[in-house]
């Protein structure tokens, strides 16, 4: 046998010797096999988080307690309105609260008569043509709201009535001038509080997004 062949079937020989060893250090390859990045990924992946729902709706419960009835009814609130929030509701019922109070202290009731239900509209108007007929006037300036919060809440399921109530500490300056333009009552210089607890209500889902004054007290 020449040299030449004899080289072949070495070189021959020694390739078969590596294709053994690296199948029995790689091993066999069937079938469609991920990329090994994609396995590591999956090796190192820990377990899945669970995502728990439920708990307190943190927009109730910094206003009411969590095992109160007005966290039930607020919630039921939410329930059929789910856009309503009760953080909204009171910073609307801020700018409400000074409207509605200067409209009477300046006998404006046109201008706030939408935001009142019948029965608070009758009574503000009554005291309203009770001071005109006395010929008095009242001089009223807003300073602002000193203290606001969530008294009651209450959701009637049949009908979707809710009610609010509201406790409210402003401060005006507040005179009460005769015919003469001379002062009775108040002080023009001296900012008095005024505490009031007003009740709002409104027909949860229903188009109109107005909510009504129903009743108001101290």
């Amino acid at each position: 046998m020449n040299s030449p062949i004899l080289q072949l079937l070495v070189l021959a020989g020694i390739a078969v010797f590596l294709i053994l060893r690296l199948r029995s250090v790689l091993g066999t390859r069937d079938g469609f096999e991920p990329p090994r990045q994609q396995q590591v990924q999956t090796e190192r992946r820990g377990p899945e988080l669970e995502v728990i729902q439920g708990g307190p709706d943190p927009d109730i419960v910094d206003h009411v307690a969590e095992d109160s009835d007005e966290y039930a009814a607020l919630a039921a609130m939410k329930q059929i309105e789910p856009s309503f929030g009760v953080s909204d509701f009171l910073q609307g019922a801020r700018g409400a609260y000074e409207m509605i109070l200067m409209g009477f202290e300046k006998g404006d009731l046109g201008s706030i008569k939408p935001f009142l239900s019948d029965e608070v509209y009758d009574a503000f108007a009554h005291v309203v043509e009770v001071r005109e007929k006395q010929g008095l006037t009242v001089e009223s300036e807003f300073v602002g709201v000193r203290e606001m919060a969530l008294h009651n809440a209450t959701f009637d399921t049949d009908n979707r009535e809710a009610e609010i109530t509201v406790r409210f500490i402003g401060e005006l300056t507040h005179v009460v001038r005769d015919r003469a333009g001379d002062i009775i009552e108040g002080d023009e210089r001296q900012v008095k509080k005024q505490r009031d607890i007003w009740t709002f209500a409104r027909a949860m889902g229903s188009d109109d997004p107005n909510w009504q004054l129903v009743a108001t007290g101290e």
